[in-house]
């Protein structure tokens, strides 16, 4: 293998460059970025960035020594085996990277509406949250919580407009998700409310009310951004396909990040996990298959999300849970865990309890089964619950 393409700017198609290199490839490797930015990190824009603490969130990672082709501004438009199509020509590769990500989802209608995906969403958006502006935020998960976080401290007068019972609801569920409604002090809650279309000066529910806003952000999801692949003869199906070694159907192809459904052996079911970590450590295994090696993908899923003054971080896979108990209660530091039929560790969900986080997480990977009398006593470590 001579000739590497890396499709996807972001952390994963970096991390991927960098494996490579530190397996002692020598050959050709091409970058290709969307964006005209050089690569960064996605999780400090809903954070850092949105919140003026920073105004980049840039990967150090240096490209020139890596002795990179680099190309900027240039997308890949089409796939054929053993080359690539962009704006700019074809590219033949012997291995390829498809790192592409995903893209958000937007509301109908014709009026503004912001996303936040990309840096210069970041900025835009932040230059928008001004004191008395009125904000409306569609989606109350973990994009539209963060969003209402800096929002609200910039004084701004802040609608969230969620389609659920509960914020959280698509991610965890309206039981947990009820335990952070008490966080929306100040912000116009609006559950079990859907939106038929973004107009000019705000948004138009289904039942017809008009919520004005001076600035609407649609947070209610993202899908895969893999359109360019449509032509290909690749398996897509929420994603670019993989087993768990990141394979993808079509040979000399890997997939990694936000856009890759990789089947893990631990859940036994296929998983396309949107979130930094999977960028981070996801790479290491694709480009170990590359190069002929023998890698497995299958790690314990996790997050964070900084909001309203609240950590709250997740690792594990709850639909694999059959039983959710809670650990402290919702006013103070609380966990939420779930336990398989056999009373395995699935997830776990840590709301100011890192020690909850670090050591469910290491249960989880062992497989420990734990005793749920100790477990939902919230004086007792997560790691003497095991039986």
């Amino acid at each position: 293998m001579n000739r590497v393409v890396v499709a996807g700017a972001g952390l994963a198609g970096v991390r991927s460059i960098e494996a490579l290199r530190a397996r002692g490839f020598g050959g050709e490797i091409t970058l290709l970025g969307q964006e005209r930015h050089r690569p960064y990190d996605r999780p400090p824009l809903s954070k850092a960035v949105l919140l003026g603490t920073s105004d980049s969130s840039f990967v150090d990672s240096d490209l020139a020594t890596l002795e990179v082709d680099f190309r900027p501004g240039v997308s890949a438009t089409g796939l054929r085996p053993g080359v690539v199509e962009t704006g700019e020509g074809e590219l033949p590769y012997d291995g390829l990277v498809i790192a592409t990500g995903a893209e958000p989802i937007t509301l109908p209608g014709d009026g503004p509406q912001h996303v936040l995906r990309t840096l210069d969403d970041a900025l835009e958006l932040r230059a928008r949250l001004v004191r008395g502006a009125r904000v409306a935020v569609v989606g109350a998960g973990w994009i539209g919580a963060e969003v209402a976080t800096a929002a609200r401290r910039a004084g701004c007068e802040v609608t969230v407009i969620e389609a659920g019972p509960a914020p959280l609801f698509h991610a965890v569920g309206a039981g947990i998700g009820a335990r952070t409604t008490g966080w929306y002090e100040g912000v116009d809650l609006r559950l079990d409310t859907m939106v038929a279309s973004v107009d000019e000066g705000g948004v138009r529910l289904v039942d017809g009310e008009f919520v004005e806003a001076h600035v609407v952000v649609s947070g209610i999801g993202v899908r895969p951004a893999v359109e360019w692949l449509a032509g290909a003869d690749i398996d897509l199906h929420n994603g670019v396909v993989t087993d768990e070694h990141l394979r993808a159907s079509l040979p000399g192809v890997v997939a990694v990040g936000d856009c890759a459904a990789w089947w893990s052996r631990r859940y036994g079911t296929r998983l396309r996990v949107e979130h930094w970590d999977t960028a981070l450590g996801a790479p290491e295994v694709a480009a170990a298959t590359l190069l002929g090696e023998e890698a497995v993908y299958d790690p314990v899923p996790y997050f964070w999300s900084e909001q309203f003054g609240h950590m709250v971080q997740y690792a594990g896979h709850h639909p694999a849970g059959d039983r959710l108990l809670y650990r402290g209660d919702p006013e103070g530091k609380w966990s939420a865990c779930w336990l398989t039929g056999d009373g395995a560790l699935a997830a776990v969900l840590a709301v100011d309890r890192p020690r909850d986080l670090v050591q469910g997480r290491r249960i989880i990977e062992a497989g420990h089964r734990m005793d749920p009398e100790r477990l939902v006593d919230p004086d007792v470590p997560l790691r003497d619950c095991v039986v």
